[in-house]
């Protein structure tokens, strides 16, 4: 009897919440950024506050459900370009190897030594950059490790009797490259796009909660983070809501992540 996996069905849950938010957060929660001054701040619990509300007398939880768009559109905007531009320069550093390979390769190397989020902090302060400057930033400092992933699969693709037999057809390089070995490719990048997505949604919500990202008032739960430090004492659930939606989220595309890697190799191997 074949066993059933836990993994996808456990991240399934979280991730199907959050996915409603995304998609519905204008229907579910359109006042969510509504503001009563007189109201303030009040503890988790109160009458239609389940979790309080911050000093502007917005609903935590209603602003949470708003923040998950940008918490989490921006990181899949990320892991979607940097899995592209991988799939390009990773492609052609494995192909075509030589002088090709060692560029990309340097590139790569020199992009993986720099501090992601010190460097996305410095750019995005230095041109005044918003939100898809900084995803725009975070793109280009996430695509090295694309880049090796890719090139290391071309490179063990390129050894294959099916790439031989193209050859010796005279089959062009480019058809190749994108008709051949491009989607023997593919799931492993889809794999590593999961991962960029949890490690992106981790790096966008610390520069929001630096001040970087969205604006101030925003929905966002980086944002909510920075914005209740000062309200751990009255009503810790501004801090502790966003915090584990964040941590929640990242784990569970993680997991699902880390699930397809090992299945795709699997599958690999078993040919």
């Amino acid at each position: 009897m074949k066993r059933v996996s836990l993994t996808p069905i456990l991240c399934a849950i979280p991730l199907g919440a959050v996915a409603v938010c995304v998609v519905g957060s204008q229907w579910l929660v359109p006042d969510a950024k509504q503001q009563d001054i007189l109201l303030g701040v009040t503890p988790a619990g109160t009458a239609g506050h389940p979790f309080g509300t911050d000093q502007l007398g917005r609903d935590i939880l209603q602003l949470a459900i708003a923040g998950a768009r940008s918490a989490v559109v921006g990181p899949i905007a990320i892991a979607l370009g940097s899995m592209l531009i991988g799939l390009l320069l990773g492609t052609f550093a494995g192909y075509f190897g030589g002088w090709v390979d060692l560029t990309l390769s340097k590139y790569a190397d020199l992009l993986l030594a720099l501090p992601t989020t010190l460097i996305a902090l410095v750019v995005a302060g230095l041109v005044d950059g918003g939100y898809w400057v900084t995803v725009l930033v975070l793109v280009v400092l996430f695509s090295p490790t694309d880049i090796r992933m890719v090139r290391g699969s071309v490179l063990a693709q390129t050894t294959r009797p099916y790439i031989e037999s193209a050859r010796v057809l005279g089959l062009g390089r480019f058809r190749i490259m994108f008709r051949h070995i491009l989607p023997n490719v593919l799931p492993v990048a889809l794999a590593t796009m999961l991962l960029n997505v949890a490690f992106a949604l981790v790096a966008m919500s610390a520069l929001s909660f630096l001040g970087l990202g969205v604006g101030p008032g925003e929905a966002d739960w980086g944002r909510q983070l920075a914005d209740g430090r000062d309200l751990l004492g009255r009503n810790s659930a501004a801090v502790i809501l966003p915090g584990m939606l964040i941590i929640v989220t990242a784990a569970a595309i993680n997991l699902l992540g880390d699930w397809l890697q090992e299945r795709f190799e699997r599958r690999a191997a078993q040919r």
